[in-house]
């Protein structure tokens, strides 16, 4: 049975400072301005509290959400969920390029 449209998430991860340390990290992210939030964005299917769970557990993980992970910001993303998966997917991108814009660190696979 197919799941009806706009039951996808756009979701914001905030990470521990350590992943500062992670070179790979640091390359994606020329334009950081230090002390300001460092964050994995992910769109999913499920409920964001749920994924980041899966993401903190190993299922399915995201590196960064799963060993730097702290909190769910959801005052990034609420007013934005639910939506179509599409619309989710290209949230993703243009919310990660938006914090970035304003000096956050991001990660978004």
């Amino acid at each position: 049975m197919p799941r009806p449209a706009g039951h996808h998430h756009v979701y914001v991860v905030e990470l521990a400072r350590a992943a500062w340390e992670v070179a790979r990290f640091r390359q994606c992210n020329p334009g950081y301005r230090a002390g300001r939030p460092l964050v994995y964005v992910g769109m999913t299917g499920l409920d964001p509290d749920l994924r980041f769970d899966r993401h903190k557990a190993g299922i399915q993980s995201n590196r960064f959400a799963r060993e730097f992970g702290l909190r769910l910001l959801p005052h990034l993303y609420e007013s934005y969920n639910p939506m179509t998966y599409e619309a989710a997917r290209q949230m993703e991108v243009e919310l990660a390029i938006a914090l970035r814009r304003i000096g956050w660190g991001v990660w978004q696979a």
